[in-house]
């Protein structure tokens, strides 16, 4: 792969976790919070990502059933880059709600970013079955087809539901550079 494709593709992936980000932010704007301490949320300085982080450690000690502070708490891991602290808080938010597309997504985000493809597929798989029109998730599964496992014939089929959903945002049209990038043919026509 040369270097604009590489280019390409990280930009596409910094894309799709912020669309990610965005969507999750979004479809839980309206959701009742539960009773428990609310751990405040956003990106911030490394204080603020250690102070929430703390926040959201003591909360979960006290209440383990607290689904939006596990939450909270493998956002912040994510954001800071620890991995797999990450994978273990949505494995604790997904105990609790084990169909949130939104939360398998970002788990096999970083199931992706410590090199296992197979989970990180397995995720992005089990939040379509979820939820059929979960953008994110069908981007990042062509994602770890095209970049990790170099297998662009296998992104196919994400990308193309992709594209019958959304063909005319930044992440599709990043899609369709991508698939240009990959190689023609890539994709059968769409009917």
């Amino acid at each position: 792969m040369n270097k604009e494709s590489t280019l390409i593709a990280v930009v596409a992936l910094i894309v799709g976790l912020l669309g990610g980000y965005l969507v999750f932010s979004i479809s839980n704007s309206g959701k009742s919070q539960q009773p428990n301490t609310a751990i405040p949320a956003g990106a911030g300085s490394p204080t603020d990502y250690t102070q929430r982080i703390a926040q959201a450690e003591k909360v979960v000690a006290q209440d383990p059933k607290n689904l939006n502070a596990w939450i909270s708490l493998g956002n912040d891991y994510f954001d800071t880059e620890q991995s797999q602290k990450s994978i273990n808080a949505y494995t604790k938010a997904l105990e609790i709600e084990p169909n949130n597309p939104n939360v398998l997504t970002d788990q096999g985000v970083m199931f992706r970013k410590v090199g296992w493809y197979d989970k990180a597929l397995i995720n992005f798989e089990k939040a379509n079955k979820i939820d059929p029109n979960h953008l994110q998730s069908l981007f990042n599964a062509g994602i770890v087809y095209v970049v990790d496992l170099k297998q662009p014939e296998k992104a196919a089929p994400y990308w193309k539901k992709y594209l019958t959903l959304d063909s005319n945002s930044p992440t599709a049209m990043q899609i369709k550079s991508m698939m240009e990038q990959s190689g023609k043919g890539m994709m059968p026509p769409m009917k």
